[in-house]
């Protein structure tokens, strides 16, 4: 039986950074472009959102405190606390400030590893006109309670990111190099190391598009997002191994996250970037079907 593809809300500029909250069972994502935090539920199928002001590329609830996230901000990260409801956040507290010298940059995704340390990129520029974006001026980044690490310079557009910990693997994405990468990852270092791709689009068909970002599923398969109204589901121990692609409605896939009361529920946003939008563009999705459990999405420990 094919996978059944559900718009649950949307239209957005670019939704990005989709987070199942399996505590409260809601959907948290962000729309960058459009300068939102964005709540959805899907037992009751209300949309709410806050206004922040500024490019924000991420959401990410904080373990322990209860309407509390980590937000991007441009360049910051922040604190931010919302009801879920308000059409802006009651509370903003600065956390981390990166590369004043360098204007131009914005965060962009971001995810924490099952330690709760969250990892996330900078790119040259925010993604309006992705041509415009200034080539390898992002830099990769851990931050532990409140600690911030740089690890990856020369980024072109910060992007994917899963943990396979049994592996010891951290998958990453730089949406400039056409491909998925791997490094070997020690989660109580935190170190990374042996940087090698294990899927590339120019030799999967995949010429010219984008990989955008990404999950990973309970047999170790993940799910990437691709500006080209795709998600593909990989096998990063087989190199160049392409297992299954889902056709989506909306052309600018941005990101997916497993979600559902079993996790069994794929959650996929999308945008409208450089594109004449039609009336699936920048919507944010739910594929049921797809016989696959992801994780649970880690909340940030500071």
């Amino acid at each position: 039986m094919a996978p059944k593809i559900e718009k649950l809300c949307g239209n957005f500029k670019l939704g990005e950074a989709p987070f199942w909250d399996e505590e409260s069972q809601v959907l948290y994502f962000v729309d960058i472009n459009g300068y939102t935090i964005n709540k959805y539920d899907p037992k009751t199928k209300k949309h709410t959102s806050a206004h922040v002001g500024k490019n924000v590329s991420v959401i990410i609830p904080i373990k322990g405190r209860k309407n509390q996230f980590v937000i991007s901000l441009e360049r910051q990260l922040v604190i931010v606390t919302w009801d879920g409801v308000s059409d802006k956040p009651s509370n903003v507290e600065k956390l981390i400030q990166v590369e004043e010298d360098k204007p131009k940059n914005v965060f962009n995704d971001g995810k924490c590893d099952p330690s709760g340390r969250l990892w996330i990129g900078t790119m040259g520029g925010p993604p309006v006109v992705i041509s415009d974006i200034e080539l390898e001026k992002g830099t990769l980044y851990s931050i532990q309670k409140k600690k911030l690490t740089p690890h990856v310079p020369r980024i072109g557009i910060a992007n994917g990111l899963a943990f396979n910990t049994m592996l010891r693997k951290m998958y990453y994405i730089d949406s400039r190099t056409g491909t998925v990468d791997e490094f070997d990852f020690d989660i109580t270092s935190g170190r990374l190391s042996n940087r090698k791709p294990i899927f590339t689009a120019s030799k999967n068909g995949l010429d010219g598009m984008v990989f955008d970002g990404m999950t990973i599923d309970t047999d170790g398969n993940l799910y990437v997002a691709v500006w080209g109204s795709k998600v593909i589901k990989i096998d990063p121990r087989k190199p160049e191994t392409l297992l299954d692609t889902i056709e989506m409605p909306a052309k600018i896939i941005s990101s997916v996250c497993f979600g559902g009361e079993n996790l069994d529920e794929l959650y996929v946003t999308s945008g409208q970037v450089g594109i004449t939008a039609g009336p699936h563009d920048g919507a944010t999705f739910r594929v049921t079907g797809l016989n696959a459990k992801g994780y649970a999405e880690v909340k940030i420990d500071l």
